[in-house]
């Protein structure tokens, strides 16, 4: 018997296994192409042609229409519907701020007999959703609150500066002002300003209506639309111009997210029942805190008891300044923007040195572009 043993040959799986070609360069490239056309495809269809895409596009040309880039959301939603959209939200802020306040906030002063309970100021609670962060400032006594304006005419001042040169406790910027092409110097208010129970600024005439943000003689708030000769006779004391008034005699105004006028950094203003005054600083734009609606804010407010609610000049604006420090972080790339107002908590608000610096200015030869 032979003990030869027979020749071995590679096994058919050898040989594919050696002979097995690796893909070529251009075809990995040909198939990442072909899938990142088909997912963009996919993704574009989602984002115009399906309802929660629709809905996306929509909340993002929001955000841009509250940035200096508003005309970007036209390659969004189309120029028509862009301008269709801005109107529609000037009309719908117009209609929230005509209904008449029910006067649900109950200040009772003190009985004599009494010793009056020493309530804390000023508080400070940070606030957070989703996208946003900030903070909730809540103020005891609304009396303690006053308007304070730049203090040297053609260009308007931090409130860090108003809060320092004043001695003010507390700062929050205030209402709108004329910037255009978003390049404006912050010192030409948009409708009226009123400090002290003075008008110090005015563009509507006695009879021109206005929205506003304000405090009464009796430390309630004022929100909505009305004429500059009523809110005299009124009695308001301290105000400036901007909108929407959100919350109503306790009531939401804002129904949905959709209808939240986009995300970005905020500043509203807010009432209790008990006459305390809310004040929501959000930052937005950046990586810790995109920012928020005006529903996310109309919620918080809701949820701490708010019966009246407004908001005031946002975006870039948005700062809380308390002991002379910032306490938020501000959008702008170029830090705290220059404004012509800001609401500021003293504790002897009758004797702070607040100045009309508009007085014998012609408002209209005003230039707001420069500096």
């Amino acid at each position: 018997m032979s003990t030869q043993q027979p020749a071995m040959h590679p096994t058919p799986s050898r040989k594919l296994r050696g002979k097995r070609k690796r893909s070529s360069p251009i075809k990995i490239m040909l198939y990442v192409i072909v899938v990142g056309t088909l997912l963009s495809v996919a993704g574009l269809i989602w984002f115009f042609l399906t309802e929660s895409g629709t809905s996306v596009r929509y909340m993002m040309a929001d955000t841009l229409i509250t940035t200096q880039h508003r005309d970007w959301a036209k390659y969004l939603i189309g120029s028509e519907e862009l301008q269709t959209r801005v109107e529609n939200y000037w009309k719908k802020f117009e209609e929230m701020g005509e209904e008449k306040d029910k006067g649900l906030v109950e200040i009772k002063p003190e009985p004599s007999t009494k010793v009056p309970v020493k309530k804390e100021l000023v508080k400070i609670d940070p606030i957070s959703g989703k996208n946003f962060k900030g903070y909730l400032v809540t103020i005891s006594d609304p009396k303690k609150l006053r308007i304070a304006v730049p203090n040297k005419v053609g260009k308007g001042e931090k409130v860090t500066s108003m809060v320092k040169r004043t001695g003010a406790i507390l700062g929050v910027n205030g209402g709108g002002f004329i910037d255009p092409e978003w390049k404006g110097n912050g010192f030409q208010p948009e409708g009226v300003v009123i400090s002290g129970g003075k008008i110090f600024y005015n563009d509507r005439g006695a009879n021109g209506s206005v929205q506003v943000v304000g405090i009464d003689k009796d430390g309630r708030m004022i929100a909505g639309k009305y004429k500059v000769s009523e809110l005299l006779s009124m009695g308001v004391k301290e105000a400036v111009s901007f909108s929407p008034r959100f919350i109503v005699n306790g009531v939401g105004q804002i129904k949905s997210q959709a209808d939240g006028w986009g995300i970005a950094p905020r500043t509203c203003m807010a009432q209790t029942k008990d006459g305390s005054i809310l004040f929501a600083v959000i930052d937005g734009r950046q990586t810790h805190s995109i920012g928020a609606t005006l529903y996310d804010v109309q919620k918080i407010f809701l949820e701490h008891g708010a019966v009246t609610a407004a908001n005031l000049d946002g975006g870039s604006s948005s700062v809380l300044v308390h002991n002379n420090e910032i306490v938020n972080q501000p959008s702008s790339e170029y830090g705290e923007r220059y404004l012509p107002t800001a609401w500021l908590v003293f504790d002897d608000p009758e004797h702070a040195q607040i100045n009309n610096i508009w007085e014998g200015l012609d408002i209209s030869k005003i230039d707001p572009s420069k500096w």
